[in-house]
């Protein structure tokens, strides 16, 4: 599943040219660059990656080659990805669950920062990491608003609760920091307001002043027709609110968005298998391949369809049933798919958008998920 060597112009120049039979994920360089470029220049402080959306050590390469110098770590293996990749980089490691083992390993590997939402895994960390320099930011949830699911749904402390754990924090001789996490997809601005007022409510009450306030992932990307995301609005709101909030007290401030850095780096080139009675489409690709992410928080609706020769198909767009290819009834996309109606076997269907949580969720279930990769220039087609 490796990046060709070849570098395409763009999607369709690789289609029209390999007609490739299985499904075709195409990286655009240019584009996690630009995009990375973009948070570093607005968003006001430290912009870290959050590894799991995309581990692919092509992505944290041109992160790094773009400026980013933070990663947001939820396993050994992506701090050890992370090390070798990158070995000046500050890794955050914000999975608030952690075996003993996977705590030494951290350690081991010079980790620095870590976050906590529950007395019993804080204990485990006061137990075995070192106090001196090192990082312990208390994670807090509050009831999601504007975000496509909701994360406090696994992980968070209620607001009294995190007010205990950063009283323990700072009395254990820990650098004291706030976390949370909006919600994927978040494109509301005052999502983040509502998470910043409550974290200096927190640090009020626990009479504690943090060294850092981790705004969490959210961003979103470029997924739905006419629905640009204004990541631009989102840091003016963190800025100002993070002044209103804390005022003199304003700790620094960490994001670790996933999708918002990788996810339109990337598009995924279906192939259509076959049809049932013109109303079912059969996709080489599904839930259970590239396309997994779709039955949790929706389809990207960024759809072009080309014809084997490269040719856009422009028959007027009607809603079709989606399958993927297992014999599985679940490998389903969500809701009616607007398709052309000159669509014809054979076609592909190039869904854009696809950066995040493509690679990562793929299977082999029932012999399919043999997902190709290829590089380009761009991903216009």
């Amino acid at each position: 599943m490796g990046l060709s060597k070849t570098i395409w112009t763009n999607p369709t120049e690789f289609l029209r040219s390999q007609n490739p039979e299985n499904p075709v994920l195409f990286f655009a360089p240019q584009v996690v660059q630009a995009t990375a470029r973009r948070f570093l220049n607005g968003f006001p402080g430290l912009v870290t990656y959050a590894v799991k959306s995309n581990p692919g050590e092509e992505v944290v390469e041109n992160l790094v080659a773009a400026g980013i110098r933070g990663f947001d770590c939820a396993s050994s293996f992506e701090i050890d990805l992370i090390r070798r990749l990158a070995p000046d980089a500050a890794i955050h490691y914000n999975n608030p669950v952690r075996s003993l083992t996977e705590i030494d390993h951290a350690v081991a590997r010079g980790v620095r920062s870590y976050s906590v939402d529950s007395a019993s895994e804080l204990a485990k960390l006061i137990a075995r990491v070192p106090v001196q320099g090192c990082e312990i930011s208390v994670r807090f949830k509050l009831p999601v608003a504007g975000a496509a699911y909701n994360f406090g749904a696994k992980f968070g402390a209620t607001a009294e609760a995190a007010v205990d754990l950063l009283k323990t924090v700072a009395k254990a001789g820990f650098i004291p920091s706030i976390t949370f996490h909006p919600g994927t997809q978040c494109t509301d601005p005052n999502a983040w307001g509502s998470y910043i007022r409550e974290a200096a409510v927190i640090a009020r009450k626990a009479v504690v002043k943090i060294a850092r306030l981790n705004v969490g992932g959210g961003f979103p990307n470029y997924r739905a027709v006419g629905v640009v995301p204004d990541l631009e609005a989102i840091f003016a709101t963190i800025n100002r609110v993070a002044s209103e909030s804390f005022g003199a007290d304003r700790p620094a401030l960490v994001c670790e968005p996933g999708r918002g850095l990788c996810g339109d780096a990337f598009c995924v080139a279906t192939r259509v298998k076959g049809f049932r009675d013109h109303n079912h489409v059969f996709l080489n690709d599904g839930i259970y391949g590239s396309l997994f992410e779709f039955s949790q928080i929706g389809i990207i609706d960024r759809i072009d369809v080309l014809d084997p020769q490269g040719n856009h198909r422009t028959g007027a767009l009607h809603g079709k049933i989606v399958f993927g290819p297992t014999c599985d009834s679940v490998d389903r996309l969500p809701g009616d798919v607007p398709l052309p109606d000159d669509l014809q076997e054979g076609d592909y269907v190039v869904f854009q958008g696809m950066g995040a949580y493509s690679t990562v969720t793929n299977s082999r279930f029932n012999g399919f998920g043999d997902l190709a990769r290829s590089t380009v220039l761009s991903l216009k087609l």
